[in-house]
């Protein structure tokens, strides 16, 4: 999956914490307004290396100064009265979510895992352009499991058939394994839109569950 420009900051990804400062998701920017519309939510903002929270109202004065002074730095959705900056951080007030302990096995994760390069000749390629494999193939007991599949482009899956890496005198690049954390949260990474999430995502123990 490559990164693709957001068109506009309702189209932007916003990192949820409970209210023990612990990331629980990866919600769209519509939502997260609504949570801290509803005062369900503050704001959690990266400032001069400090983090400082703001609820609903005072992000609004804050996107004001934050328009006039660093409108580079934030993604903007305008009202008909007023600009507002999307937060890439909101932290829930009265409810809080135990966060997923399993990476859920799809597509989209398999792709994130394998960052859209094929396993054996190691090209980036478009998703649309890659296919999973098997790399026991099914005929010969290869089950769906994270080390059994991998991306693969479509010269390669010819290439190697119904066969097994060995019999098609191919090599994996990596061996392929279920991944620890959500690996969908570090592409995400790889924009400086969201870096501000780094230091909620250090803990090893949670992966981040996308809605």
């Amino acid at each position: 999956m490559f990164a693709s420009e957001v068109k506009s900051g309702l189209d932007c990804n916003v990192l949820v914490l409970n209210k023990h400062y612990m990331a629980i998701r990866i919600v769209g920017a519509r939502r997260a307004f609504s949570l801290l519309f509803r005062d369900l939510a503050e704001v959690v903002s990266l400032e001069q290396g400090r983090y400082s929270n703001y609820d609903f109202q005072s992000w609004c004065e804050v996107s004001q100064f934050k328009r006039n002074f660093e409108p580079d730095g934030h993604d903007w959705v305008s009202t008909v009265n007023f600009h507002i900056a999307v937060p890439r951080i909101i932290r829930l007030l009265f409810y809080d979510r135990l966060p997923r302990t399993d990476v859920k096995f799809n597509r989209r994760n398999i792709f994130a895992r394998d960052k859209n390069r094929c396993q054996y000749c190691g090209r980036r390629r478009r998703t649309s352009e890659l296919s999973l494999d098997h790399v026991i193939p099914r005929s010969m007991g290869g089950k769906a499991v994270w080390g059994n599949i991998v991306c693969a482009c479509a010269e390669c899956n010819v290439k190697k058939g119904g066969r097994t890496p060995k019999e098609a005198g191919i090599t994996l690049i990596q061996k392929p394994v279920k991944p620890r954390h959500n690996p969908l949260v570090h592409i995400h990474l790889g924009q400086q839109r969201y870096r501000s999430w780094q230091q909620f995502l250090d803990h090893a123990y949670w992966s981040v569950e996308l809605k």
